[in-house]
């Protein structure tokens, strides 16, 4: 099983010192993070993607492309990329570069996004949502799956003889999580590729989160790429922690509040009854992370999101301690002695090209 953080790369003020840090703050912040990861021993870094403030992000494969050289084994991966207002063949060639630099370290995420004016942006309408993440991943399939392109749909001019450079690092492409929240469309998608699916969880019920899996799981054996208890799902979550957990809520309570996507409403003490959010010691995360697997059965990719809401670097990276040296040895232990037997790993490069090689063969 796969433990990493995602980020979403908001730039807000501390609320405990009235202070923001600039976006090149930010952003050096979110390459330093991603190096603590790897040297806490995490797997996986991942990346939101957001072209509006309070965000830095607006270019993930650049960001990813830069930590690719200042790492050696960490999985980079995006916690969204657009695939409703991006071009296809731009995504289809930007993760394809991004695979041959970080010797196929890559992996993606495609989501709709959750900001509405995004859309008009890039000349898209809001309300083809769903239609536009279905047509533009079945061309990116066709893009990264195919050398010679023909092609034409709804949303983008035709192409013809069209071919995506570079092509896929030893013609495999980068493995795919379809990341949603709500959308029992995108389930459907990833069952029907045989993708990835990632439920986000982090503002919805766990009653919501185990039937969207549920969901997915059923629609993945019905298209015939495995039973129901082989898909590949990865959660999403964030926690806070101290050594004692009234440090942890005491200290958290004031960037929780203020948070750009949850502030100003429950509770922290509500919304950590009510969602997966986790304040308080590391026995605690490690408690309510296992629970996970209680409701949606056994899964593939762990992400917490560490950085959010103004926390300070140094407080970030003290958590990335926390996560590399108390909480992940448990769960790797734990998670493992429970898994049943026939369930896959994560996907990963050098397992995508063995699989490819032994169809071949």
């Amino acid at each position: 099983m796969q433990f990493g953080i995602f980020t979403v790369g908001d730039l807000t003020e501390d609320p405990t010192t009235g202070t923001t840090v600039s976006e090149f703050e930010r952003i050096k912040s979110m390459v330093a993070i991603a190096r603590k990861a790897e040297e806490v021993g995490l797997d996986v870094f991942a990346t939101g993607e957001h072209h509006n403030p309070p965000f830095v992000p607006s270019s993930p494969t650049t960001l990813l492309g830069y930590i690719a050289a200042q790492t050696s084994t960490l999985q980079l991966s995006t916690s969204t990329t657009l695939i409703t207002t991006n071009d296809p063949v731009k995504i289809a060639e930007d993760f394809a570069m991004l695979q041959h630099l970080a010797d196929g370290r890559v992996d993606v995420m495609l989501g709709r996004g959750n900001t509405g004016p995004v859309y008009p942006w890039f000349g898209k309408d809001i309300r083809e949502g769903i239609p536009l993440a279905v047509e533009n991943y079945a061309l990116l399939r066709k893009l990264w799956d195919e050398d010679v392109v023909n092609w034409a749909g709804k949303f983008r001019t035709p192409l013809e003889g069209f071919t995506s450079t570079p092509r896929p690092l030893d013609g495999v492409a980068p493995f795919v999580w379809h990341g949603s929240i709500r959308s029992p469309e995108i389930a459907e998608q990833a069952a029907y590729y045989g993708d990835g699916f990632f439920a986000n969880h982090i503002f919805w019920p766990a009653s919501h989160t185990k039937r969207m899996v549920a969901l997915y799981r059923r629609r993945y054996e019905n298209y015939g790429h495995g039973t129901a208890e082989q898909a590949i799902v990865g959660l999403g979550g964030q926690v806070f922690m101290r050594k004692n957990s009234q440090d942890a809520v005491r200290e958290f309570r004031p960037y929780f509040d203020n948070a750009p996507v949850y502030g100003h409403g429950p509770s922290l003490e509500d919304f950590t009854e009510q969602t997966p959010l986790t304040v308080g010691s590391p026995q605690q995360v490690i408690d309510r992370t296992l629970s996970f697997r209680e409701y949606v059965g056994d899964y593939q990719r762990q992400l917490f999101l560490v950085d959010h809401a103004g926390l300070p670097l140094k407080t970030v990276l003290e958590q990335l301690d926390l996560l590399g040296e108390e909480v992940v040895p448990v769960l790797r232990k734990e998670f493992a002695s429970l898994r049943a037997p026939g369930v896959p790993d994560a996907p990963t490069h050098a397992s995508l090209v063995t699989a490819k090689e032994m169809v071949a063969s």
